[in-house]
């Protein structure tokens, strides 16, 4: 028996150390030795590997936070801050949350396809909650990583079964589209949009450069507060541009990032895709609930594709779950709750747009300050497209060296083309923005 204990004691001594050397077995069991350690006596064959650029958006915040001095101000990336500058969650949300955790909800993982109640919600959102799509079943929607994971999944799809169709991209757009687009395989190309002389649309640029695009090319299109410019297509354009995406046969393929955050109303930055639907054409749209809901950290969006007939917009949701398998298998399951929370429950519903058109009027407050200040610094230049431009950035026309002024000089930190992000603007820091853009214009 005192044996047996004995042996019982000792049971994490590796088998190969003798029972009386226990203790000195139990020190240094895992240390290993020295000679043993083996270190790297040839080049490693990934010394080819070029260091990559600093993302050109993401780049800013890591430059900014370098910076010490205390009049710094981050105009580069696209995340809405209060009037004190800080992060922002969004009441609804913390109740939304609140009332899940409450009643206990799991962690398993959601089906490929997301969860039912926010795609339901999604759709709804995009088309309208009596939209014939809906009821008919013509609608594929997808739950997705925010934006950039639905695009990334439509241009995936598009490679798959749409291969070697072009996707026309505005000139300028967001800076993510080249790079998704590029490493999806699928080829991209330009069209004019922004004129620099007027700082405004240059939709007869535009116009032609669709119409000479090939027959069945991919346009793609902001559904609202188009990013960088803020210039957004009027209602009499968006038909004009509806008209030629038939006569040519083009599918729109929509970016959705701002419904209900650029004006305050989901349904008004809804018109454009709802339009070109009511005209008969077929859609994609890639969807994101970061800027609308705050969820930027969550990664929640779909991507929708909105056909003729059920039965392709079946076989298309079976294959697009395919590839979405391959590149992610689930989506995450918190922020869909909350959005699907949120939009599902009419209380919530309501108080979210309340809080939508605060933050909305927030940023066309600080446009408008911004506007005045300006217009007191210089009266002769015509700052108009500052107000005139809507949603969360401003495209002020300053060159690469006017913001390389912007930044070494002010310390104001924005993408080298010359957007801002109005949303991380405050009013107390208008003048200061106004003085800096105003020197910039002026002196380089």
């Amino acid at each position: 028996m005192v044996a047996m204990k004995g042996l019982h004691t000792r049971t994490q001594v590796p088998f190969t150390q003798p029972l009386r050397s226990a203790g000195r077995a139990r020190q240094h069991c895992c240390v290993v030795p020295r000679a043993a350690v083996a270190s790297p006596t040839k080049e490693s064959r990934f010394t080819s590997v070029e260091q990559a650029p600093p993302d050109p958006i993401l780049g800013v915040s890591e430059a900014f936070k370098a910076d010490k001095s205390d009049l710094k101000l981050n105009l580069g990336v696209g995340a809405y801050r209060t009037e004190e500058l800080k992060p922002y969650v969004l009441d609804v949300v913390k109740k939304a949350e609140k009332a899940l955790l409450d009643k206990g909800e799991n962690k398993e993982y959601l089906p490929i396809e997301g969860l039912a109640s926010f795609r339901s919600a999604t759709a709804e959102l995009l088309l309208g909650p009596t939209h014939p799509a809906i009821k008919e079943k013509r609608i594929a929607t997808l739950q997705s990583l925010s934006g950039t994971g639905s695009l990334r999944l439509g241009a995936s799809f598009i490679a798959r079964f749409l291969p070697g169709t072009a996707v026309y991209l505005s000139n300028p757009t967001w800076g993510n589209h080249k790079n998704i687009l590029s490493d999806s395989g699928v080829e991209w190309k330009n069209y004019r949009y922004f004129d620099p002389e007027t700082v405004g649309l240059d939709f007869d640029g535009m116009m032609e450069d669709i119409k000479s695009a090939p027959d069945n090319s991919i346009i793609m299109l902001h559904g609202c507060a188009h990013n960088p410019t803020g210039i957004d297509p009027t209602e009499e354009q968006w038909a004009k541009i509806a008209d030629l995406c038939i006569e040519k046969n083009h599918l729109p393929f929509f970016d959705v990032a701002y419904q209900g955050f650029a004006s305050g109303s989901l349904d008004e930055d809804a018109y454009a895709p709802r339009y070109f639907l009511e005209r008969g054409l077929e859609i994609i749209a890639a969807q994101s609930y970061s800027k609308n809901l705050g969820l930027y950290g969550e990664r929640v969006g779909a991507l929708n594709f909105v056909l003729s007939d059920s039965n392709s917009a079946q076989r298309v949701m079976s294959q697009a779950k395919r590839l979405a398998r391959a590149l992610y298998s689930n989506p995450p399951v918190h922020g869909a709750r909350i959005a699907a929370e949120v939009v599902g429950q009419p209380d919530l519903f309501d108080e979210w747009r309340e809080e939508m058109q605060g933050m909305a009027g927030r940023i066309k407050t600080v446009r408008q300050k911004l506007y005045d200040e300006l217009v007191k610094l210089n009266g002769d230049k015509d700052w108009s497209f500052i107000t005139n431009q809507i949603g969360m950035f401003s495209f002020t026309g300053l060159s690469p060296a006017q913001v390389e002024n912007m930044t070494k000089k002010h310390h104001v930190y924005m993408t080298k083309d010359g957007r801002i992000s109005m949303a991380g603007l405050n009013n107390a820091k208008t003048e200061y923005l106004a003085k800096a853009i105003d020197d910039s214009f002026r002196n380089h």
